[in-house]
Protein backbone atom coordinates (compact mmCIF):
# COMPACT_ATOMS: atom_id res chain seq x y z
CA UNK A 1 0.00 0.00 0.00
CA UNK A 2 1.25 3.50 -0.66
CA UNK A 3 -0.27 6.62 -0.04
CA UNK A 4 0.27 9.35 -3.07
CA UNK A 5 -0.94 12.47 -4.15
CA UNK A 6 -1.88 12.10 -7.74
CA UNK A 7 -2.71 16.20 -8.28
CA UNK A 8 -0.28 18.50 -7.51
CA UNK A 9 1.32 21.76 -8.77
CA UNK A 10 4.99 22.93 -8.87
CA UNK A 11 4.64 26.71 -8.79
CA UNK A 12 1.55 28.70 -7.42
CA UNK A 13 1.31 31.29 -10.54
CA UNK A 14 0.32 30.30 -14.41
CA UNK A 15 2.19 32.61 -17.08
CA UNK A 16 5.21 34.01 -17.45
CA UNK A 17 6.90 30.67 -18.54
CA UNK A 18 10.94 31.29 -18.34
CA UNK A 19 10.11 32.65 -15.23
CA UNK A 20 7.82 29.69 -14.05
CA UNK A 21 10.61 26.94 -15.46
CA UNK A 22 13.29 28.20 -13.00
CA UNK A 23 11.00 28.52 -10.02
CA UNK A 24 9.94 24.58 -11.23
CA UNK A 25 12.89 22.50 -9.43
CA UNK A 26 12.36 24.67 -6.00
CA UNK A 27 8.68 24.20 -6.11
CA UNK A 28 8.86 20.38 -6.68
CA UNK A 29 11.43 19.89 -3.72
CA UNK A 30 9.22 21.88 -1.74
CA UNK A 31 6.37 19.61 -2.61
CA UNK A 32 8.05 16.46 -1.52
CA UNK A 33 9.15 18.23 1.64
CA UNK A 34 6.02 18.95 2.54
CA UNK A 35 4.73 15.53 1.48
CA UNK A 36 7.23 13.59 3.57
CA UNK A 37 6.35 15.59 6.55
CA UNK A 38 2.86 14.57 5.90
CA UNK A 39 3.56 10.84 5.71
CA UNK A 40 2.95 10.52 1.82
CA UNK A 41 4.93 8.14 -0.06
CA UNK A 42 4.94 9.64 -3.62
CA UNK A 43 3.01 13.01 -5.59
CA UNK A 44 2.18 13.15 -9.03
CA UNK A 45 3.29 17.09 -10.27
CA UNK A 46 0.77 17.64 -12.55
CA UNK A 47 1.28 21.25 -14.08
CA UNK A 48 -0.73 23.15 -16.27
CA UNK A 49 -0.34 22.02 -20.25
CA UNK A 50 3.45 20.97 -19.65
CA UNK A 51 5.75 18.45 -18.15
CA UNK A 52 9.40 18.82 -17.32
CA UNK A 53 11.44 16.26 -16.53
CA UNK A 54 13.19 17.48 -12.94
CA UNK A 55 15.72 16.46 -10.84
CA UNK A 56 14.12 13.80 -7.85
CA UNK A 57 13.50 14.88 -4.28
CA UNK A 58 14.86 11.97 -2.47
CA UNK A 59 11.97 11.99 0.36
CA UNK A 60 9.44 10.81 -1.75
CA UNK A 61 8.77 9.63 -5.46
CA UNK A 62 7.54 11.99 -7.80
CA UNK A 63 5.60 10.59 -10.67
CA UNK A 64 5.71 12.48 -14.20
CA UNK A 65 1.89 13.82 -14.93
CA UNK A 66 -0.03 16.70 -16.54
CA UNK A 67 -2.71 18.51 -16.45
CA UNK A 68 -4.36 18.82 -19.47
CA UNK A 69 -6.78 22.24 -20.27
CA UNK A 70 -9.13 20.68 -22.90
CA UNK A 71 -12.39 22.47 -24.46
CA UNK A 72 -14.44 20.76 -21.92
CA UNK A 73 -12.33 20.53 -18.86
CA UNK A 74 -9.32 19.48 -17.29
CA UNK A 75 -7.73 15.90 -17.34
CA UNK A 76 -5.15 14.38 -15.26
CA UNK A 77 -2.53 12.45 -17.21
CA UNK A 78 -0.17 10.31 -15.03
CA UNK A 79 2.27 7.78 -15.93
CA UNK A 80 5.49 7.09 -17.34
CA UNK A 81 5.84 9.32 -20.23
CA UNK A 82 3.36 12.14 -20.16
CA UNK A 83 3.07 14.78 -23.07
CA UNK A 84 5.76 17.52 -23.22
CA UNK A 85 3.58 20.31 -23.66
CA UNK A 86 0.03 20.77 -24.84
CA UNK A 87 -2.11 23.98 -25.89
CA UNK A 88 -5.14 24.97 -23.47
CA UNK A 89 -8.07 24.52 -25.20
CA UNK A 90 -6.90 22.67 -28.31
CA UNK A 91 -8.02 19.09 -27.77
CA UNK A 92 -10.81 17.44 -26.59
CA UNK A 93 -11.55 15.26 -23.62
CA UNK A 94 -11.58 12.32 -25.97
CA UNK A 95 -8.06 13.15 -27.48
CA UNK A 96 -6.41 13.71 -24.17
CA UNK A 97 -7.36 10.72 -23.36
CA UNK A 98 -6.03 9.13 -26.73
CA UNK A 99 -2.90 10.60 -26.20
CA UNK A 100 -2.03 9.57 -22.46
CA UNK A 101 -3.18 5.81 -23.17
CA UNK A 102 -0.20 6.17 -26.40
CA UNK A 103 2.33 7.58 -23.67
CA UNK A 104 0.88 4.49 -21.24
CA UNK A 105 -0.55 6.54 -18.99
CA UNK A 106 -3.64 6.87 -17.47
CA UNK A 107 -6.74 9.52 -17.62
CA UNK A 108 -8.46 10.75 -15.13
CA UNK A 109 -11.06 13.26 -15.14
CA UNK A 110 -10.31 16.38 -12.95
CA UNK A 111 -12.34 18.06 -10.59
CA UNK A 112 -15.24 17.45 -12.50
CA UNK A 113 -18.16 19.76 -10.29
CA UNK A 114 -15.36 22.29 -10.45
CA UNK A 115 -15.15 24.77 -14.24
CA UNK A 116 -15.85 21.54 -16.56
CA UNK A 117 -18.80 19.71 -18.66
CA UNK A 118 -16.24 16.47 -19.48
CA UNK A 119 -18.62 14.79 -16.55
CA UNK A 120 -21.63 14.91 -19.58
CA UNK A 121 -19.88 12.94 -21.76
CA UNK A 122 -20.62 9.07 -21.75
CA UNK A 123 -18.37 7.46 -24.64
CA UNK A 124 -15.00 8.84 -23.49
CA UNK A 125 -13.19 5.98 -21.68
CA UNK A 126 -11.19 7.51 -18.89
CA UNK A 127 -9.33 5.19 -16.07
CA UNK A 128 -10.62 7.51 -13.13
CA UNK A 129 -12.26 10.20 -11.73
CA UNK A 130 -10.84 12.65 -9.19
CA UNK A 131 -11.96 13.79 -5.64
CA UNK A 132 -10.34 16.96 -5.58
CA UNK A 133 -9.23 18.43 -2.16
CA UNK A 134 -10.16 22.37 -2.82
CA UNK A 135 -13.92 21.04 -2.35
CA UNK A 136 -14.47 17.51 -1.07
CA UNK A 137 -17.84 18.03 -0.19
CA UNK A 138 -18.68 17.37 -4.10
CA UNK A 139 -17.71 13.40 -3.39
CA UNK A 140 -21.12 12.42 -3.30
CA UNK A 141 -21.70 13.81 -6.50
CA UNK A 142 -18.00 12.74 -7.38
CA UNK A 143 -18.89 9.07 -6.28
CA UNK A 144 -22.34 8.75 -8.27
CA UNK A 145 -20.87 10.13 -11.13
CA UNK A 146 -17.95 7.37 -10.87
CA UNK A 147 -20.74 4.39 -10.14
CA UNK A 148 -22.76 5.84 -13.22
CA UNK A 149 -19.33 5.16 -15.64
CA UNK A 150 -17.85 2.31 -13.61
CA UNK A 151 -14.72 4.11 -12.73
CA UNK A 152 -12.87 4.25 -9.52
CA UNK A 153 -12.21 7.81 -7.50
CA UNK A 154 -8.90 8.99 -6.83
CA UNK A 155 -7.63 11.85 -4.89
CA UNK A 156 -5.60 14.87 -5.51
CA UNK A 157 -4.89 18.06 -3.20
CA UNK A 158 -4.75 20.10 -6.59
CA UNK A 159 -1.82 22.41 -4.22
CA UNK A 160 -0.72 24.96 -6.15
CA UNK A 161 1.26 25.86 -2.48
CA UNK A 162 3.18 23.02 -0.33
CA UNK A 163 1.40 23.35 2.64
CA UNK A 164 -1.85 22.52 0.69
CA UNK A 165 -0.41 18.88 -0.08
CA UNK A 166 -2.13 16.09 0.77
CA UNK A 167 -5.28 16.97 1.63
CA UNK A 168 -6.02 14.35 -0.30
CA UNK A 169 -4.83 11.99 -1.80
CA UNK A 170 -5.03 8.54 -2.91
CA UNK A 171 -3.96 4.71 -1.51
CA UNK A 172 -2.22 2.86 -4.43
CA UNK A 173 -2.25 -1.34 -3.80
CA UNK A 174 0.88 -2.20 -5.38
CA UNK A 175 4.10 -3.59 -4.75
CA UNK A 176 6.71 -1.20 -5.74
CA UNK A 177 5.38 2.61 -6.24
CA UNK A 178 6.72 3.22 -10.00
CA UNK A 179 4.69 5.23 -12.88
CA UNK A 180 4.02 1.96 -14.10
CA UNK A 181 2.89 0.50 -10.97
CA UNK A 182 0.36 3.66 -10.72
CA UNK A 183 -1.03 3.35 -14.11
CA UNK A 184 -1.54 -0.63 -13.49
CA UNK A 185 -3.72 0.21 -10.47
CA UNK A 186 -5.69 2.83 -11.31
CA UNK A 187 -6.85 0.60 -14.49
CA UNK A 188 -7.16 -2.50 -12.10
CA UNK A 189 -9.22 -0.50 -9.49
CA UNK A 190 -6.84 -0.81 -7.55
CA UNK A 191 -7.06 2.60 -5.64
CA UNK A 192 -9.14 4.65 -3.39
CA UNK A 193 -9.64 8.13 -2.58
CA UNK A 194 -8.90 9.54 1.12
CA UNK A 195 -9.57 13.66 2.22
CA UNK A 196 -7.25 14.92 5.24
CA UNK A 197 -9.39 15.97 8.16
CA UNK A 198 -6.62 18.47 9.51
CA UNK A 199 -7.53 21.29 11.38
CA UNK A 200 -5.75 23.49 8.66
CA UNK A 201 -7.05 21.51 6.08
CA UNK A 202 -11.21 22.06 6.99
CA UNK A 203 -9.75 26.07 6.85
CA UNK A 204 -8.35 25.68 3.75
CA UNK A 205 -11.42 24.31 2.53
CA UNK A 206 -13.82 26.48 3.59
CA UNK A 207 -11.60 29.29 2.06
CA UNK A 208 -11.62 27.12 -1.27
CA UNK A 209 -15.77 27.12 -0.98
CA UNK A 210 -16.01 30.61 -0.59
CA UNK A 211 -13.81 32.01 -3.30
CA UNK A 212 -15.42 29.46 -5.54
CA UNK A 213 -18.91 30.50 -4.76
CA UNK A 214 -17.78 33.83 -5.58
CA UNK A 215 -16.17 32.69 -9.06
CA UNK A 216 -19.60 30.45 -9.62
CA UNK A 217 -17.10 27.63 -10.90
CA UNK A 218 -19.09 24.97 -8.59
CA UNK A 219 -22.07 23.26 -9.75
CA UNK A 220 -24.59 20.37 -8.68
CA UNK A 221 -24.92 17.10 -10.85
CA UNK A 222 -28.55 19.22 -12.30
CA UNK A 223 -26.81 22.64 -13.24
CA UNK A 224 -23.84 22.24 -16.14
CA UNK A 225 -21.03 24.92 -16.10
CA UNK A 226 -20.09 26.49 -19.43
CA UNK A 227 -16.97 23.88 -19.47
CA UNK A 228 -13.83 26.63 -20.29
CA UNK A 229 -10.34 25.22 -19.74
CA UNK A 230 -8.67 28.16 -18.18
CA UNK A 231 -8.26 27.69 -14.54
CA UNK A 232 -10.40 29.74 -12.32
CA UNK A 233 -9.72 33.06 -11.87
CA UNK A 234 -6.35 32.99 -14.24
CA UNK A 235 -8.51 34.26 -16.74
CA UNK A 236 -6.54 36.96 -17.53
CA UNK A 237 -3.31 35.45 -16.81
Amino acid sequence: MYIVDLHSHTRFFHGRRTLGDLFDPFGARALAKMAQRRGLDGIATTNHDYYTPLEPPADVETLPGIEITTDRGHVLVVGPDPPSETKPGELTPAQAVELAHERDCAAIVAHPFRNSTIRELEDVPFDAIEVNGKHPRSRPLVEELAADRGLPLIGGSDAHYPFEVGRAYTVVEADRLTPESVVDAIRDGRVSARVSHSRLDRLLRRAYRAIHRRKRVIDSMADPTPGVGTPPGEEDS
